[in-house]
């Protein structure tokens, strides 16, 4: 296979030649700056730390089949993922259970799915009651954290659990996420009513993320002692963020990426699993929720309370540009170099043994606000698995 374009770090044009699913090498294109344009642009193949499901189904539900993850499996390609962590959100002990044992039947059962999940995020259950913190998880499964318990989830994940999100507010968190980190899985704070103190605590135990700071959580907030500001000033701390419009203003996007910089910033879609279906009303096993005609997703009868996101990944990135000043190569890293470190998994780079993960695109401007990311082809493997 040969792959022409742009690369997006540096915009020189090449040619990168794949064998055997890796690039076998890498040529500079002879092309005049005009016959540049006309390239699209080359990057790594993204990757989703936070996607809760697609068109209709959630990964957290008695429904959950191996046929349906494959299903959505199928359908990331078509959003430049290479590779994706199924999200658990909040729910009982035995609909995580049976979901985490479905996903690990269909990575065993099928090796291009286990390829393209390198992991779970196991988002809560053991996340603050209180509204707004809690967001659209349902209050009555939120819960204290048990270790015990967690082992258990692990068990049954056949210990796929990568990224966990856990609230600090509970005197044994910390315990419990010495832990969880011990035990070789990171962990973000979210979904809290914690204190600063408690936000410092958590980092010293091992916590190293947050779970898409600045949302799930109070609608007021003390203005300077709050756990948003201690989760933007600890270095420890990656930020996960949703950038697509609706879960931050892009002042909030400008400001968070400045105060922890890129290099401590990953873009994430959160994805609902009600994501890809037409605007409209649906009934959850979480919540009812509505896709506003703007692509808004909210707890159903309001227009502010979010219920998850419907923007694919690749629209947060150009967003990133948009909302942050970030150029290409600095908007792209934060869905792919970044979590590629977080997950240890390995570069793409042009270059030559590099994975031949990629995706081509285009980057038209069609407003005065900024450009907006046009997928082209996803190549995973060395092979197109999907193309306008």
């Amino acid at each position: 296979m040969e792959i022409l374009g742009r690369w997006h770090e540096t915009g020189i044009p090449v040619r990168l030649h794949v064998e055997g699913g890796r690039v076998a090498e890498v040529s500079q294109l002879d092309a005049s700056p005009e016959a540049s344009s006309q390239l699209p642009w080359i990057a790594p193949g993204l990757i989703e730390m936070q996607l809760n499901g697609y068109r209709g189904q959630e990964f957290s539900s008695n429904q959950l089949t191996v046929e349906r993850i494959g299903d959505i499996v199928g359908a990331t390609t078509a959003m430049g993922v290479a590779r994706f962590l199924p999200t658990f959100t909040t729910h009982t002990f035995d609909t995580l259970t049976y979901g985490l044992r479905i996903l690990d039947e269909a990575c065993r059962r099928d090796e291009r799915i286990g390829a393209r999940i390198p992991g779970v995020h196991l988002e809560g259950p053991y996340i603050s009651p209180e509204d707004g913190p809690r967001g659209a998880h349902p209050r009555a499964n939120c819960r204290r954290p048990s270790w015990e318990e967690f082992c258990r989830l692990q068990e049954a994940a056949g210990g796929r659990i990568r990224v966990h999100t856990v609230s600090p507010e509970f005197e044994e968190a910390f315990d419990y996420i010495a832990k969880v980190a011990d035990s070789g899985v990171i962990v973000s704070l979210g979904h809290t009513a914690a204190a600063p103190d408690q936000i410092r605590r958590a980092a010293d135990a091992g916590a190293t993320m947050s779970t898409h700071l600045g949302n799930g959580s109070h609608a007021m907030l003390p203005r300077h002692r709050n756990y948003l500001w201690a989760q933007m000033a600890d270095d420890r701390l990656t930020a996960g963020l949703i950038v697509d419009g609706h879960h931050l203003p892009p002042d909030v996007v400008k400001s968070i990426i400045r105060a922890k910089e890129p290099g401590r910033c990953v873009l994430v879609s959160d994805l609902s699993g009600y994501a890809g279906l037409a605007p409209g009303r649906y009934q959850t096993d979480l919540c009812d929720l509505e896709i506003l005609p703007t692509g808004k997703v909210v707890v159903a009868g309001q227009q502010e309370v979010l219920a998850g996101a419907s923007l694919p990944l690749y629209g947060g990135v150009a967003n990133a540009m948009n909302f942050a000043g970030l150029d290409l190569s600095t908007a792209v890293g934060m869905a792919t170099r970044k979590p590629a470190e977080l997950l240890g998994l390995e570069p793409v780079r042009a270059e030559v043994g590099s994975p031949a993960d990629f995706i081509l695109f285009d980057l038209p401007r069609e407003s005065p606000e900024g450009c907006t990311m046009k997928l082209r082809e996803t190549i995973l493997g060395g092979e197109t698995v999907w193309k306008v």
